[in-house]
């Protein structure tokens, strides 16, 4: 993923005469083993559309993420830098008197603090923006409310909006449809300006909910019916 992102940083360096910047649709699945889609030869789930992406694009077969934990692993993407660069090691703010202390002293509260990183740091979205970028997130985002990363458009209300601790209203995307991503990229087109979408799903995650046409799929396979629902989930985030 380093070798993607800094890829986007030289796309971001070249001279203003290019004609027309490209669109760019960040797609991440949340809690989905690198070997579970059909392109990297899962036996059993068939992943179809991202299959034909695969086979379009280059493919990384061995790309690690350096802290393999959801917030972390998402600021890494949203700031290009180290967990120990962006401040953010963890979920939610550590339970310690240290850190409590830090939190009262600067006055805040402790998820406050954590947030508050990525102010320092700056993200993707603005710098995209920098180029004439519009922006939209859905899925899971840590940070605030979406406009605290620089997206123009979003789903997410964030803390300290309750229920806002990942996601909150955002959550619903894929899961619930895709009308607040089609809308922004229609918007998007009839204004004639370049788009960056973060589509970060709640899919495959806990809840497995999955369509019973894909539960009965996979059912039908053999497999116990804990794992048919994962497998589901995974065809259905395709």
């Amino acid at each position: 993923m380093r070798l993607s992102l800094a890829a986007l940083a030289l796309l971001l360096c070249l001279p203003t005469a290019l004609a027309k910047p490209p669109n760019i649709v960040l797609i991440l699945s949340d809690d989905q083993s690198y070997t579970d889609y059909g392109f990297m030869g899962h036996p059993e789930i068939e992943t179809p559309h991202l299959d034909t992406l695969a086979a379009q694009s280059v493919l990384f077969r061995r790309g690690y993420v350096p802290t393999a934990l959801c917030r972390p692993a998402l600021m890494t993407l949203a700031t290009g830098l180290y967990s120990h660069q962006n401040k953010t090691t963890g979920n939610d703010p550590a339970r310690t008197t240290a850190n409590q202390a830090h939190a009262q002293k600067a006055g805040k509260d402790s998820r406050e603090v954590l947030i508050s990183h990525i102010d320092q740091t700056g993200a993707l979205p603005q710098w995209l923006a920098k180029q004439g970028y519009v922006s939209h997130q859905s899925g899971k985002w840590w940070e605030g409310p979406y406009q605290r990363g620089g997206f123009t458009d979003g789903m997410s209300k964030g803390f300290p909006t309750p229920g806002g601790r990942h996601g909150d209203a955002g959550l619903a995307i894929g899961r619930k449809g895709m009308k607040p991503v089609f809308d922004f990229i229609d918007r998007s087109v009839k204004h004639e300006k370049p788009f960056f979408v973060w589509y970060a799903p709640f899919m495959p995650h806990t809840p497995h909910t999955p369509p019973a046409r894909l539960l009965k799929k996979y059912q039908a396979k053999g497999v116990p019916v804990r794992i048919a629902k994962y497998y589901a989930m995974c065809e259905w985030f395709d």
